[in-house]
């Protein structure tokens, strides 16, 4: 919004981003940009970055002997969910559209708002949460949302039989909210704490919560799961999603990813221990590619030259895990802030693109 104040008021910026007459009215707003990116779609940006590392690899800045690769997760911005606090901010969504709704059809709807908020805050501010208290207030906010949800239904109904128009980003949102009740319904009856395709945040409905099995404060993160290769320290998306994926699977479309914009097969493949399953291993003998995985049996205690090359390039391939950090700590990408259709995948491939372009100045 100041940026627009400025603009409007200063006849030079105007003319430096190319305006022919002096604008009074603001050129651009907040949500100008993320209209242009949701328009363009990510297709666009995935042309964009295939025309940069052409012209990388052409110039020979990227030059393609050996890949390391490597799975992560890239966190959204989302606030950490709970059960409860999930419920709670269905249940005031729903309660601010039955209001809006209910103004413009003239009724007043009573949704037991200030009690179910009494009852959340009372709960929330203890600073010990028995189960039985945390199954009580589950209980309680799944029948203010049960009853909530009854009554926005009812207030749609009757606003389509007058005519009214109803946005389509509510009706989303609604279904949203139908299906956040119901995974919440199956988890308190059956008691249980898993449902398939849970919905962690109303905003990001595709965010799913991925097990990351390391040690550490973060058991779990919310966000894209990325299986990524590296080559002369240059990381390449290969595939993201929000489910999670076996990331030992996807070698061969990375061979073919990396033959793709190299013209021939890596030299060798350096990965973590998971992905030296038998298939990738006689993949990648079948394809005549050097790997540096651990042998499988009983090891050996000479020290030939093949365990000297295969250490080398298992400390070589820690150099994917600084990258992953990098990307994280400078670009960006441990906080994926775009809400729009396909936005944590174009923020991600922007980001790497940043980082990847940075590096090959370093380079030139």
């Amino acid at each position: 919004m100041g940026q627009g104040v400025v603009i409007t008021e200063n006849p030079y910026m105007q003319a430096f981003c190319g305006l022919d007459n002096f604008a009074t009215k603001q050129p651009l707003n907040s949500s100008s940009l993320s209209k242009i990116r949701k328009r363009i779609g990510k297709k666009y940006f995935t042309e964009l970055e295939r025309e940069t590392y052409d012209v990388l690899i052409k110039r020979k800045i990227i030059k393609g002997t050996g890949m390391l690769a490597d799975a992560t997760v890239f966190p959204e911005y989302v606030r950490y969910p709970t059960d409860t606090s999930l419920l709670n901010e269905a249940r005031e969504w729903v309660v601010k559209n039955i209001k809006t709704l209910g103004t413009r059809l003239g009724k007043k709807v009573r949704t037991y708002c200030r009690k179910a908020r009494k009852e959340y805050l009372s709960f929330s501010k203890k600073k010990h949460k028995s189960r039985k208290d945390i199954q009580r207030a589950r209980k309680s906010l799944l029948q203010y949302l049960r009853r909530n949800i009854s009554q926005f239904e009812s207030l749609l109904s009757e606003g389509r039989d007058r005519g009214l128009k109803i946005e389509q980003k509510i009706l989303d949102r609604l279904s949203v909210v139908r299906t956040v009740y119901e995974q919440q319904t199956e988890m308190y009856r059956q008691k249980k704490n898993r449902v398939k395709d849970r919905v962690v945040s109303l905003q990001r409905p595709w965010t799913r919560p991925i097990v990351r099995g390391k040690t550490g404060d973060k058991a779990v993160e919310f966000g894209p799961k990325a299986a990524l290769f590296c080559v002369d320290g240059f990381a390449f998306l290969d595939h993201l999603s929000s489910d999670n994926f076996a990331e030992a699977g996807r070698i061969e479309a990375q061979i073919t990813q990396y033959e793709d914009f190299f013209g021939h097969k890596p030299l060798y493949i350096a990965a973590d221990k998971i992905y030296g399953n038998r298939e990738n291993r006689q993949l990648l003998k079948d394809q005549k590619i050097r790997d540096a995985f651990e042998p499988l049996g009983r090891k050996s205690s000479d020290h030939d030259s093949q365990s000297k090359w295969r250490k080398q390039k298992q400390r070589e391939r820690n150099r994917i895990e600084g990258i992953f950090g990098h990307a994280k700590n400078h670009f960006g990408l441990d906080n994926i802030k775009y809400y729009i259709e396909d936005g944590p995948e174009i923020w991600v491939r922007l980001g790497l693109l940043s980082m990847n372009l940075q590096t090959a100045a370093k380079r030139v």
